[in-house]
């Protein structure tokens, strides 16, 4: 379930997220993948990388998405905990960006074991055909 506006998200080290660009541990790389585990927030999460650090505002996502506003917002909730998105009021606008810094983290997490460890070449993701 996700934290209230009082409880902060076990994933973020600070406010508005500080302290993300370090590795994930096991357990929060987990949160991240069981929330985008589920195919409404996978589609929201990749709306926001889709529209780049601008991020959208609710109203767009739900109509990319055709979702009731009530659905939505439960949905970004668990992607907000999760640390994957960020929210932001600009007046009467939500406006929602995801986290590059964060799904970098994820993506570097689950391709960190592969050929036996080696580290990435640049922001290169695994290819075993390079592994000697």
């Amino acid at each position: 379930m996700p934290p209230t506006a009082a409880q902060p998200s076990p994933c973020c080290s600070g406010p508005q997220g500080e302290g993300r660009n370090r590795s994930l541990d096991v357990e929060t790389a987990s949160l991240c993948l069981a929330e985008l585990g589920n195919p409404a927030r996978l589609e929201a999460f990749r709306a926001l990388v889709n529209a780049g650090p601008d991020g959208l505002a609710v109203g767009e996502i739900r109509d990319r998405l055709g979702i009731p506003d009530s659905t939505l917002t439960h949905h970004l909730a668990h992607l907000r905990h999760a640390g994957l998105i960020t929210q932001e009021r600009e007046g009467r606008v939500l406006r929602c960006r995801a986290d590059f810094a964060r799904m970098d983290a994820l993506m570097r997490f689950l391709v960190a074991e592969c050929c036996r460890g080696m580290a990435l070449e640049g922001r290169n993701l695994c290819n075993p055909r390079k592994c000697g």
